[in-house]
């Protein structure tokens, strides 16, 4: 499953790399929002997490918009990027209330499988609104709660959050965006330095750690777990690096302003991100009990093939092999000594798979 962007037809000045911190702000209440995602985080979560209790509580309230299909509203819709949180905030509190809704409702709904009239129809006491509150509601109470407020009073529900995002920020988000923004924008200015001189599809599949160059012209798939094509011209594309999404990438391309990628910096992602075909191969090669066994005895100290083979009363071929799947799955690394070529158990790469599996490894 993936996404395929076409880039064909956009130069230089259609594509902009830069910080958001309405994005980054989003991404960092998804975390708190949904915490067993992001185990990395968790030190960070707990200390945000502390607010006051009323915080809390409208944090969860609004947690649909920041929830795994992520809400239009929190993205670029314009160039130039806008300098800071609070000039974002303020282009969210000038909107007309139908452009509010028409951003909004399709985020508390949560899935592009089921249709969102369009906002002009969306009005209190219609049908159509309640027909779209109850789709919500059967979606989940939350979701349904919030479609409520929303189609009862766009621009209350509009101040309501703008209220709770400004609380967020000046409770934990603000002391946090200090240090991340020079990251993000460091990293900024070097993919505009790569897109004033090599092809955009070309920069992607290198910035994107599960992206790859696809069939003719300027396409690029991306890893996820939905089916889409995307073409992105006329419209801009804009390239948001975060420090909290890892290790989720969000694709917006459903508004026609432009389309936003919101991708983890690779100072962010701990030890990088992996493909299906990665993890997949690195499961499959743990399924056999022979590359089991030969794995418990790579974990204490580096060892020799033909220590190996002696060890396991098997061929060094028969070794050599399952050490060559292993490395190939990245689960074992080899160094070369003299004359010596000595296999380690990749135990930091085995970790991400799970504490349990290294933990089986190790008995």
């Amino acid at each position: 499953m993936s996404i395929v962007l076409d880039l064909g037809g956009l130069g230089p000045a259609d594509i902009a790399a830069g910080s958001s911190a309405l994005s980054e702000l989003m991404a960092s209440l998804h975390v708190l929002a949904e915490p067993e995602h992001h185990p990395e985080a968790a030190d960070w979560a707990a200390r945000a997490i502390a607010a006051d209790p009323a915080l809390r509580d409208e944090l969860s309230f609004f947690a649909p918009l920041w929830a795994r299909f992520r809400c239009r509203l929190f993205f670029p819709r314009a160039l130039p990027l806008p300098a800071s949180l609070d000039e974002e905030l303020a282009a969210i509190a000038g909107l007309p209330a139908e452009e509010f809704l028409e951003l909004v409702a399709p985020g508390v709904l949560g899935t592009t499988a089921l249709p969102v009239p369009p906002a002009r129809e969306l009005n209190a006491g219609t049908s159509a609104a309640e027909d779209y509150a109850r789709r919500c509601l059967r979606r989940s109470y939350a979701r349904g709660e919030l479609a409520r407020h929303l189609v009862a009073d766009p621009p209350a529900l509009r101040d309501r959050l703008l209220t709770v995002l400004r609380a967020a920020d000046a409770a934990f988000f603000a002391e946090d965006w200090r240090s991340l923004r020079p990251v993000l924008e460091d990293h900024a200015r070097e993919v505009r330095r790569r897109l004033a001189v090599r092809s955009p599809a070309d920069v992607l599949s290198e910035l994107l750690p599960t992206a790859a160059r696809v069939g003719p012209g300027e396409r690029v798939r991306l890893d996820k777990l939905q089916i889409d094509e995307v073409k992105v011209a006329p419209r801009p594309l804009v390239l948001v690096p975060s420090a909290r999404v890892w290790p989720h990438l969000t694709v917006k391309h459903e508004h026609p302003s432009c389309v936003a990628v919101q991708y983890p910096v690779p100072a962010a992602t701990p030890g990088g991100q992996l493909t299906l075909r990665d993890l997949h191969d690195r499961l499959m090669a743990l399924t056999s009990p022979a590359r089991m066994e030969l794995c418990r005895h790579l974990l204490g100290e580096p060892i020799t093939t033909s220590e190996l083979a002696a060890r396991l009363g098997s061929s060094e071929p028969q070794v050599s092999r399952a050490l060559r799947t292993l490395r190939d799955a990245g689960l074992v690394r080899s160094t070369r000594e003299g004359k010596l070529v000595r296999h380690r158990l990749a135990t930091d790469v085995i970790r991400r798979l799970g504490n349990d599996v290294l933990a089986t490894v190790a008995r």
